[in-house]
């Protein structure tokens, strides 16, 4: 390790072009390598020369290593989720945490319309079909839904769930639930229930946290029902997903198109091998164009930890 330099710890793969900024920057270890066996004697050695942990949103960065850490000073996230850091945590130690918002709203409003159509016009499983021969040895493919006209519900009008909706307007009606009303064009339900029982397809664009983990579950499936839809490119945590497998497997509701789960990149067998499913494994945000933007923003960030300034996307 070079001693004129500081040290990051990077928590998971980047693409290509961050971790060359990163090397620029820093002494990197590549956390997410080492064996368990081997971090405690790491950090035992070299813990006070590390001064920023980069991470993704879906990866967080645990209490234990914080804590371990005397001299960290930013932990900056690749992406815009924060519910695998405590903030709290962070704040006591003095520790600032970054996000790259703004650079994925559209990819991710862009993926969420392309599950709705994919989800209600069975596109993935067409293919596979035509793929195997089926179409000329068992002719044509099933009928499926119609897109327009149905009646979309966005749980979570933020940045990414404002973008969603303006998009899916194009299709049908756009109903919204949050914290709160907010002045746009669509009208407002108190929760979640109320949300689903007026939808066909309802999309999951909020925060996860401790208010919206397993938010969606029995009573948001029971109130959208067997014909309704549920698209999710939020986290997974949201939703309870045993109890979505057990509605998909009653036909309790028609589908579910999902870009996250849980416990990445375990996803649960009822979910993956379920014919009423569309999965994507977590590539919302996945373009290169996106990408470059998310990492030219961490590292801003990074830059403004070594100069001893305020990192610009700080959100705490």
């Amino acid at each position: 390790m070079n001693a004129t330099r500081a040290t990051a710890l990077q928590l998971c793969p980047f693409s290509a072009y961050l971790e060359a900024g990163l090397a620029a920057r820093f002494d990197v270890v590549r956390w997410f390598e080492l064996d368990d066996a081997a971090k405690p004697a790491w950090l035992g050695a070299h813990a006070p020369a590390v001064r920023a942990v980069v991470t993704g949103g879906h990866v967080g960065c645990s209490n234990t290593l914080m804590s371990a850490l005397p001299a960290l000073g930013l932990i900056a996230i690749n992406g815009v989720g924060v519910d695998k850091v405590d903030l709290a945590l962070a704040r006591s130690r003095g520790v600032r945490v970054s996000t790259t918002p703004g650079t994925l709203t559209e990819d991710v409003a862009d993926l969420a319309v392309g599950l709705v159509i994919s989800l209600l016009r069975g596109i993935p499983a067409a293919d596979a079909y035509l793929r195997a021969g089926d179409w000329a040895a068992r002719g044509d493919w099933p009928l499926a839904r119609k897109v327009s006209g149905r009646r979309f519900g966005i749980v979570g009008l933020g940045h990414i769930g404002g973008a969603t909706a303006a998009r899916l307007a194009a299709f049908g009606p756009v109903a919204y639930t949050g914290p709160r009303r907010k002045d746009v064009p669509y009208p407002y339900h108190p929760d979640a229930v109320s949300l689903a029982r007026a939808s066909d397809v309802l999309v999951l664009a909020c925060p996860a946290n401790a208010s919206t983990r397993h938010l969606i579950g029995d009573a948001v499936f029971e109130a959208l029902g067997p014909a309704g839809y549920l698209v999710n490119v939020a986290r997974g945590a949201v939703v309870d997903e045993a109890a979505l497998g057990a509605a998909l497997a009653a036909g309790r509701i028609a589908g579910a198109a999902l870009d996250v789960f849980e416990n990445e990149p375990q996803v649960p067998a009822a979910l993956r091998t379920s014919a009423r499913t569309v999965l994507t494994p977590h590539v919302a945000s996945a373009t290169h164009e996106t990408r470059v933007q998310m990492a030219d923003l961490v590292l801003a960030n990074l830059d403004a930890l070594l100069s001893g300034g305020v990192p610009p996307t700080a959100v705490a």
